[in-house]
């Protein structure tokens, strides 16, 4: 599941930047496409520049942490390449588009930067040289960021990352579809005049600084929240509405999961300690970090503190569901009995007996904070069987964090699997031990094999690949 820190994370930004692109060189017609990034290898840690006797040294301190929380590494490092020096590519629909270099060198950095152009940039996607930036920079998100991070923020890029002089690559996009000024016309119609974050509707602090951070810093509506055809956010914040954080569409064959109250495919039955839980491991009693997020926890979420998890989760439980008339997940024995009786007469028990039951169990349950429970998992049983069908075939891989530092890998099954049993398998665990999921159909799979990158190794020696369906 997890690539690179680089790779998932170039994904799932690219949404955003490829609406801003093909929207505004298409004459605003919209675009669902998804980039593809080129796979680069993780970065290693930020090196610091020596701080000078004029930088606070609590404010780059400061700034640091705000950078891990809002994930700043991930975008701007490249294969290879030195932290925040830029480089990193954006497959759009209608060319490539480089991540920049953001260390403080003053040729081909932000070393001539003031706190003002950078406050413009972070805010209002606005370059020091007056462009717009391509919306991959979250800064619908940044304008709620407040001035004190802000200067907090160029306090660490300027005096805390060591300078590295990376020229900038110029987009890989044709003219006339290369123009930058429909960009302007998109980010004054979607993106919200920059202000400091308004707590007054939260009466609870604790929550204000939840939504401050969901809404602000950590940009989670980015993926989380669906998209209009010209492919802004559908909210914002809380107060747009009940689409707000309701579930994005698939991006790299993972499905944003909705983190709004439905107690089925949302985060309705989870308390604050078994979301704190996932924020900080990646895992909890009922399912595990998948695609992108597992980057956004390795690289981000672990490293915050336990107020500030503690406040997303009090957050997050305080939306409502968008989907009315859920019901919870209730667990039934009866798959397990079958399957402890040795009968395999359901479509798709055999091959979950003969893959799947050696982690995941007869009984769907699992292995607590090792392999996921089946029976009750929201990205089992969610409408889009995108995820599922997706870690069928590519297999997934649980990441170590610095509380829980065991990883733990499940295998690619699509090498040997068809898409008639990545179905039956996959209607098997949507329909077993309480599960309510709609069928998958073998179309359905054949559409993600072909969709999703492979990172399969080679079959073993004599295997068989299966057709596409059979």
């Amino acid at each position: 599941m997890k690539r690179t820190m680089n790779h998932n994370v170039a994904r799932r930004m690219s949404r955003a930047l490829a609406a801003g692109a093909a929207w505004a060189a298409f004459g605003f017609a919209g675009s669902t496409a998804f980039a593809q990034p080129a796979a680069p290898a993780a970065a290693s840690g930020p090196a610091a520049a020596p701080v000078t006797q004029s930088a606070d040294a609590a404010l780059i301190k400061r700034g640091e942490y705000l950078a891990r929380a809002g994930d700043c590494i991930a975008c701007h490092t490249a294969s290879g390449g030195k932290p925040f020096a830029g480089g990193l590519k954006f497959d759009t629909p209608i060319g490539g588009i480089y991540s920049t270099n953001i260390t403080p060198d003053p040729k081909t950095g932000l070393g001539g930067w003031t706190v003002e152009d950078f406050t413009r940039a972070v805010r209002e996607g606005v370059r020091k040289n007056g462009d717009t930036m391509y919306p991959a920079m979250p800064f619908p998100s940044y304008a709620r960021l407040t001035d004190d991070d802000m200067k907090a923020l160029y306090a660490y890029f300027m005096h805390g990352v060591a300078p590295v002089e990376h020229e900038n690559r110029a987009v890989d996009i044709v003219w006339p579809l290369s123009m930058r000024w429909p960009l302007g016309i998109w980010r004054k119609m979607f993106a919200p005049t920059p202000k400091p974050f308004d707590a007054a509707p939260y009466t609870d602090p604790v929550v204000a600084r939840g939504a401050y951070l969901v809404q602000g810093l950590g940009h989670c509506g980015a993926c989380h929240t669906p998209r209009a055809p010209t492919m802004q956010e559908r909210g914002l914040t809380d107060a747009d509405g009940p689409d707000f954080l309701a579930g994005g569409a698939a991006i790299d064959g993972w499905v944003p999961t909705s983190l709004r109250g439905e107690p089925r495919t949302g985060l309705g039955t989870w308390t604050e300690t078994e979301i704190v839980q996932f924020l900080k491991t990646g895992r909890t009693l009922r399912t595990a970090a998948f695609g992108g997020m597992t980057d956004v926890v390795g690289h981000s979420m672990q490293h915050m503190t336990d107020d500030d998890l503690n406040a997303i989760a009090r957050y997050l439980k305080t939306l409502p569901p968008r989907v009315q008339g859920e019901q919870p997940h209730v667990y039934d024995a009866a798959a397990a009995k079958a399957l402890q009786a040795g009968d395999a007469s359901k479509p798709g028990a055999a091959v979950y007996r003969d893959n799947c039951t050696a982690c995941h169990r007869s009984d769907g349950h699992g292995y607590t904070r090792v392999f996921p429970a089946l029976a009750g998992n929201p990205v089992v049983q969610g409408d889009d069987p995108t995820s599922l069908i997706h870690v069928v075939l590519e297999g997934s891989a649980l990441q170590g964090t610095r509380t829980a530092p065991s990883t733990f890998t499940m295998p690619p099954f699509g090498w040997r699997l068809s898409d008639q049993e990545v179905a039956d398998v996959s209607n098997f665990v949507r329909t077993s031990w309480g599960n309510t999921g709609a069928p998958v159909t073998a179309a359905q799979v054949a559409k993600v094999r072909k969709s999703v990158p492979s990172t399969r190794p080679e079959p073993p020696p004599g295997a068989r690949f299966p057709q596409a369906s059979r």
